[in-house]
């Protein structure tokens, strides 16, 4: 079980590294002379990298298994936040950004793998969302830490200390992690359910899957997959349009703050989804024992909130008032965590790293292409240009709820 919370430590900083640009983009921008055209894309990168990484992701996870798969890429993110931190140019910086998104993109399949093969199935959403929480931990140290340590440092010292410390995890992950209670000669998790329950460990269950054939299971699954993949890429690239980009800049450039009020105001989406993405396993493994009522629930919320961001764009000039709205963007945002546990549950655990690595494929994919599309809209930095992305992402948040009303989950053998 120390794997699995170890796993965790790494995932603050995969978010960490994640937010990061949101707060220093004003500086990369100065450092640097580019426009919002050229932050979008850096942004994007990482999302970029991310999504491509995520199928190799899986696969990795259920071939090496989790242990080598993180160690290994955490050194190539450790070695992307090192050259970020000593770039001349903006396109070492690009450079470094890509390295980051493809190492820190080996880190939550192993993460979900790992949670698989440690925990019961009744204990998985609860779990992913404890997990998620600790994650956004990171994001919230991305928002208002971040803007301190890095006035008072300079934000590349700041990615040269990241680097560091992304190094000793990359060690620490081989010395710590174990892919399943097996490697240290436990039962593993099926056969005590079984005997808890007197059935036998269905060897069916437990039959690896070839790569090509799980491929072709996930892909081909219909409305088992595409739909909640549809959802995913819409609901968390609006996330990441607003708080891994341009919700700071539009603190900034409209409402005038400088970096310290924003960043403060900022980390209440983080302190939402600290809250929100547990709060959504427990009322999915507890209370509705449901993941889609979750789901639906959450996104619908999420979408009335887009929906008052829209509406007040430019009018509400209290910082108070938008600590709130972060703060229920957070809490509902952190819904979609019941995802993973929807499509888990719909595919053979054996496939658990490729299904939920190809699920995790469109939420990045989102993020990447919503970045760069809102970056594009962005050029005047004029409040009738953030209101267009802001009514662009509430339409991309309708989609979404559509997505998730149509999506399935498994009914039987709850609980």
């Amino acid at each position: 079980m120390g794997s699995v919370w170890y796993t965790s430590y790494c995932l603050f900083f995969v978010y960490f590294h994640r937010m990061s640009t949101a707060v220093v983009s004003t500086d990369i921008q100065i450092s640097f002379g580019v426009g919002m055209a050229a932050i979008a894309l850096l942004s994007s990168a990482y999302f970029y990298a991310y999504a491509v990484m995520q199928l190799p992701s899986g696969l990795l996870t259920d071939s090496l298994g989790p242990r080598k798969t993180v160690s290994i890429f955490m050194l190539i993110a450790a070695a992307g936040a090192i050259l970020t931190g000593i770039a001349s140019t903006f396109e070492m910086v690009t450079a470094g950004r890509l390295l980051i998104g493809i190492g820190v993109a080996m880190v939550y399949i192993p993460t979900m793998k790992i949670l698989a093969a440690w925990y019961r199935r009744n204990e998985f959403a609860s779990l992913s969302g404890v997990l998620l929480a600790v994650g956004n931990l990171g994001a919230l140290s991305a928002a208002g830490p971040l803007a301190l340590v890095s006035s008072a440092l300079g934000w590349q010292q700041v990615f040269i200390i990241l680097g560091v410390i992304t190094l000793v995890l990359a060690v620490l992950a081989w010395i710590i992690i174990r892919d399943s209670p097996l490697d240290i000669t436990l039962p593993s998790i099926q056969e005590i359910e079984s005997k808890e329950t007197g059935e036998p460990v269905s060897e069916a269950k437990m039959e690896r899957i070839p790569m090509r054939k799980s491929l072709k299971m996930v892909f081909g699954a219909g409305m088992k997959f595409w739909p909640l993949a549809i959802c995913f890429f819409f609901m968390y690239g609006t996330i990441m349009v607003y708080q891994g980009l341009w919700a700071g800049q539009f603190y900034h450039d409209i409402l005038g703050w400088d970096k310290a009020t924003y960043g403060l105001v900022l980390t209440f989406i983080g302190i939402g989804m600290i809250i929100g993405c547990p709060t959504a396993g427990h009322i999915s493994d507890k209370i509705l024992k449901s993941r889609k009522k979750v789901l639906v629930l959450g996104t619908m919320v999420f979408t009335v909130i887009w929906a008052i961001i829209w509406a007040t764009t430019g009018q509400i000039i209290n910082p108070e008032a938008h600590m709130a709205i972060n703060f229920l963007f957070g809490f509902f945002g952190g819904f979609f965590i019941v995802s993973f546990a929807q499509i888990k549950e719909l595919f053979p655990i054996t496939i658990v790293g490729t299904s939920t690595a190809a699920l995790n494929i469109f939420p990045f994919a989102g993020g990447a292409v919503l970045q760069q599309v809102s970056g594009l809209m962005l050029i005047s930095k004029s409040l009738e240009a953030y209101q267009s992305v802001w009514l662009f992402m509430l339409v991309c948040m309708v989609i979404a709820t559509l997505a998730a009303l149509l999506s399935k989950e498994k009914i039987s053998d709850k609980g």
